[in-house]
């Protein structure tokens, strides 16, 4: 795929979201983390629930930090791994505490040193917390990549690297809410909608006709 390809395909999409953001409720930078720490192997329906009940109770590291584990766990117990993510959300509110002033830092590595913290939900954090241009590859934006031919790559990693090149500038900052909108809604893993999708003629999708 070329540049002019990638520069139109994105100008679609900004044109029919012009301001896309995760679909996860949060209103600061610690519910976001707390929220992007929950959504491992959640849906973000079911995190939400979750957290519209949390957040009213407790939604800083302090208040978190004073339900304890089995306090927390009574919020979260409708979420999968909620026992070993309300430990690592525990531990993770000490830290903040005792090493950010209560804080969530805007870098990756005080990030991914967080319990419970790994690349892709730093790259969440630092991007729609913080406004910077990392790019979250989840399972969305790894198919949408390969799929389309936007950035095709063998590994998590190898997609991001690439999506952060070959994306160009102007629409770096929204790429990822894009790509996972994209992927969640139409892109879809066993069925692609390809005859409603908006960059259809543009995808290089091999199997692209068998959806249209």
């Amino acid at each position: 795929m070329n540049k002019q390809k990638r520069i139109e395909i994105f100008s679609r999409l900004r044109e029919s979201n012009p301001s896309p953001t995760t679909e996860l409720n949060y209103s600061s930078p610690f519910e976001l983390l707390v929220a992007v720490i929950l959504s491992a192997q959640a849906t973000d329906v079911g995190v939400n629930k979750a957290t519209d009940r949390l957040f009213p109770v407790a939604n800083t590291p302090e208040a978190i930090l004073a339900l304890g584990v089995e306090g927390l766990k009574e919020y979260i117990k409708t979420i999968g791994l909620f026992n070993s993510k309300a430990e690592n959300i525990i531990k993770t509110c000490r830290i903040l505490i005792d090493q950010h002033g209560g804080e969530v830092p805007d870098k990756r590595e005080a990030l991914e040193a967080l319990p419970g913290v790994g690349r892709k939900t730093a790259n969440v954090v630092l991007n729609t917390a913080f406004g910077q241009p990392a790019m979250a590859v989840d399972t969305h934006i790894f198919r949408v990549s390969n799929r389309t031919g936007i950035a095709p790559g063998k590994n998590v990693l190898e997609v991001e690297n690439r999506l952060l090149r070959l994306v160009p500038k102007e629409f770096l900052q929204d790429a990822h809410h894009w790509l996972i909108l994209h992927g969640r809604y139409t892109c879809t893993a066993r069925k692609p909608k390809c005859g409603a999708c908006i960059i259809e003629d543009l995808c290089e999708f091999k199997q692209k006709r068998d959806y249209l």
